[in-house]
């Protein structure tokens, strides 16, 4: 519950986690050592951390933290409290678009089908419009046309499968071909060829089973299943283009891992 980013110059930044730690380190790969790097405002957990185009790294919401959101600066080691959100948040997506905003989307609080745009320049937030759909535990992944894909999520008491399009051009939300399956707290990855794989998350079928999304037909299609149903896990794409499974909520997956790879034609 805590978060991971990769800065600039190459170190990792951890901050905060579960039961709501304030504490945030450095882990530097030249070393292989971690120190301390100060201290969030407020405690924090499953609140979320975006690396800004300027190298700073924006941390908002999380449990019980109000709507402070705070700014960690790489050059100075140092935490600065910057705007506020206009609601309550956790377990709702961040993402860094093309033109250096921020866009926060969903999640537990007072306005799940709300989104809102950070801008860094100067540090302030606004809404911009709201999804279709109420949404907890969903995800959210830029295209390489810039556009956002929302996909899933928890919708009051199921999980659901309507996705939605954010045009950062214009500020609005459209509905685009539905999952097959509902999930919430599951995987949307970003491949290499543009489209969107989406692995394992909560769901009333076989959570084993994934689906590739293609931004050109906007259409989903079933591909290959996993050898484990997972919830919570990560899904990292590697340098080769295949995409790296882990862990996850369920006992028999916990310690093993999967690839994730296209069929050459």
């Amino acid at each position: 519950m805590h978060t991971a980013s990769i800065l600039q110059n190459g170190k990792v930044l951890v901050a905060g986690g579960f039961c709501c730690e304030s504490t945030t380190e450095l882990y530097d790969p030249s070393t292989g050592m971690w120190t301390y790097t100060g201290e969030l405002a407020v405690r924090r957990s499953f609140h979320t951390a975006t690396v800004l185009r300027n190298g700073k790294v924006l941390v908002s919401g999380g449990s019980f933290v109000g709507t402070v959101t705070e700014l960690y600066d790489p050059s100075e080691g140092t935490w600065a409290s910057t705007g506020r959100l206009h609601y309550e948040r956790n377990g709702h997506t961040a993402s860094l678009l093309k033109n250096g905003k921020v866009l926060v989307t969903g999640g537990i609080g007072d306005a799940q089908n709300s989104a809102e745009l950070y801008n860094p320049s100067k540090g302030l937030w606004a809404d911009t419009g709201s999804m279709h759909q109420k949404r907890i535990y969903h995800t959210a992944t830029v295209l390489k046309d810039g556009k956002v894909l929302v996909t899933g999520g928890f919708n009051d008491s199921f999980p659901d499968r309507t996705a939605e399009l954010y045009d950062p051009s214009t500020e609005t939300w459209t509905f685009t071909d539905s999952m097959h399956y509902g999930r919430s707290s599951h995987q949307a990855t970003l491949l290499t060829n543009g489209k969107v794989l989406v692995t394992g998350g909560f769901g009333s079928v076989d959570t084993k089973i994934t689906e590739l999304y293609d931004p050109s037909t906007e259409t989903w299609t079933i591909t290959d299943s996993m050898h484990y149903e997972r919830r919570r896990h990560t899904a990292t794409v590697l340098k080769n283009g295949k995409v790296l499974v882990t862990g996850g909520y369920n006992e028999q997956a916990l310690n093993k891992a999967e690839l994730f790879y296209l069929k050459k034609k």
